[in-house]
């Protein structure tokens, strides 16, 4: 069989490509075990074919490999990876190795990392609610389990904060069921790394989560097959255990640069600012593994990190997010330089499936009509702050001036929270009333009439029912 075979026949290097000639019947995605002339070994995969030649894409630096001394052998099988439950609380590297000190997890089964598809019909409308303990999610934002909702953000901006904080405080509404998160760090730095578990171990999180860690200064190429193990185990932990799993992969920017990087060294014809062609595509693999299935007690909810460069959207990797996903998360470098966390921008924001995810049962009654009146006095707000900047506060009308304060307090109390500050959906909601309350009753259009007679606080402070 050609599985015994030791193929050393390797044609040349390329960046993160091997090619091996002579080869003939190498499948696609086939694992390739490549040993270099000091015996190390290290791992790839096939990315292209034919009858005379394959081209590998090595899990690792291809530092190192003379192709005159070393040697490939195809192992018939796709990339896997072993689950289990025995992986909560750990921490892995990109390849899903231990990176912790502990020994090797007993792993239950092993999985092909690229997942199977879920049948379209065989999905579910995604239509509970996670709490995130955040208000400006929570009440304006809502996850929905079962959704993936990007969070698009810029250089120096918060978002690892606010990532942990997630991650430390996520869960569902319902009593008795099993909730955890699966965290991969996307070549993160060492003290981005170092922060992350600290987070993580000094609060307990760590204990129902399971951490997949590529570094920055490890091989670029891993970066394309983190979030694949990470996804793997999240189906597994979500449709074979029955756990709700919330999955965070940071950052997204990280991943297609490494698949530039691949296709730059397949000189592939570039795309859109030299992304390849099929980076929808790729992307679409990737966060369509979210979901629901019919007849699972699990699912998998996705939050994306996108660090967009130079701030910009329209940039290829946050604009074919935003087509594949369904809604977004803004955070503000104005909100930012205001010292408010976290920064996150309501008027930017938009969570598609949040309809699903909340009223009786779900949040409270009154949480929709809350959420587009707080919008809607935001956005007066802003205009508010814009012409003052023109004509100067003093010229504003009474009204103009009773919604600056608005959006003063409402950046202040609503959107600005501690960095460990849990907040229920109760208080969330509680906070707007409040808000609410600083403006009169015939303000208040997008509320029905009897949550306000329900909630409204008046001039004094305190309900009018």
């Amino acid at each position: 069989m050609r599985f015994d075979i030791e193929y050393r026949s390797l044609e040349s290097v390329a960046g993160p490509l091997v090619v091996v000639g002579k080869v003939g019947t190498a499948a696609y995605n086939e694992i390739v075990r490549i040993r270099l002339q000091n015996g190390e070994e290290r791992l790839g995969q096939v990315l292209e074919t034919s009858n005379t030649y394959a081209v590998v894409q090595v899990f690792g630096p291809t530092r190192g490999i003379d192709i005159e001394k070393s040697s490939a052998r195809f192992l018939g099988e796709t990339f896997t990876v072993g689950v289990s439950e025995d992986m909560l609380g750990r921490v892995f590297d990109g390849q899903g190795r231990p990176r912790d000190v502990k020994a090797e997890p007993t792993y239950e089964a092993r999985r092909d990392i690229n997942g199977a598809p879920i049948n379209p019909s065989a999905r579910a409308l995604p239509n509970d609610f996670i709490e995130t303990g955040i208000s400006s999610i929570d009440g304006l934002n809502t996850l929905v389990r079962g959704q993936k909702l990007p969070l698009f953000t810029g250089s120096g901006l918060q978002h690892n904060a606010l990532t942990a904080q997630i991650t430390r405080q996520a869960k569902t509404k319902h009593t008795g069921e099993r909730f955890v998160v699966v965290f991969a760090g996307i070549g993160i730095t060492h003290d981005d790394y170092l922060y992350f578990m600290d987070e993580f171990r000094k609060t307990g999180a760590l204990n129902r989560a399971v951490a997949f860690i590529n570094l920055a200064d490890e091989p670029s190429i891993e970066r394309i097959i983190t979030p694949r193990i990470a996804l793997t185990t999240a189906e597994y932990l979500a449709y074979e255990k029955g756990m709700h799993v919330l999955v965070i992969l940071n950052d997204m920017t990280n991943y297609c640069e490494a698949l530039r990087e691949v296709s730059s060294a397949r000189e592939e014809v570039p795309g859109r600012r030299g992304y390849p062609g099929y980076m929808y595509t790729d992307l679409a693999s990737i966060y369509e593994r979210a979901g629901i299935v019919r007849g699972k007690p699990g699912s998998i909810t996705q939050l994306n990190v996108v660090t967009m460069p130079s701030d910009d959207v329209t940039h290829p990797i946050p604009d074919l997010t935003g087509y594949i996903t369904e809604g977004q998360m803004f955070l503000s470098r104005e909100l930012s330089n205001k010292g408010i966390y976290p920064p996150i921008n309501p008027l930017g924001s938009l969570s598609r499936l949040m309809n699903n995810g909340i009223g009786p049962g779900k949040t409270r009654e009154d949480h929709r009509g809350v959420a587009d009146q707080l919008y809607g006095a935001y956005a007066k707000a802003q205009d508010a702050k814009n012409l003052s900047s023109i004509v100067g506060a003093e010229a504003l009308s009474e009204s103009d001036k009773r919604y600056l304060r608005f959006g003063e307090e409402f950046e202040k109390r609503f959107l600005s929270q501690g960095l460990y500050e849990d907040r229920g959906i109760e208080e969330t909601l509680e906070i707007g009333w409040e808000l609410l309350s600083m403006l009169p009753e015939t303000e208040l259009t997008r509320v029905k009439s009897e949550y306000i007679r329900k909630y409204y606080k008046g001039a004094h402070g305190a309900a009018t029912a």
